[in-house]
């Protein structure tokens, strides 16, 4: 991942409701609390703010507005699947490590 930064919880999420395809805010809004089970709720602010920051970075695309929409859609680019795949080996260490000790504690 660029910078080998560990994604927010949030960014992780806006990724990953782009993977299962293109959305506009609201729908990403939506796909992010059904996928956390109602626990992350993105602020308008949060989400627009992110989404900038997140297609300056090249990880997403803002999509051409219809003629008769003023609704934006953005799209996962490469980058940022290349992200969210490096995250999830990262979150996957993270779980293998922890699962590891604390299971040999029990012993």
């Amino acid at each position: 991942m660029p910078g080998d930064v560990a994604l927010t919880e949030a960014v992780y999420y806006i990724l990953l409701s782009l993977a299962h395809g293109k959305r506009h805010g609201y729908g990403i809004m939506q796909e992010v609390e059904a996928m956390s089970g109602g626990r992350v709720n993105l602020a308008a602010g949060t989400l627009y703010g992110a989404l900038s920051t997140l297609a300056e970075r090249g990880w997403i695309e803002e999509l051409p507005a219809q003629e008769d929409s003023r609704r934006k859609e953005y799209a996962l680019a490469a980058a940022g699947r290349a992200a969210l795949e490096t995250e999830l080996a990262r979150l996957r260490e993270l779980m293998a490590n922890g699962s590891r000790v604390l299971e040999g504690e029990r012993s």
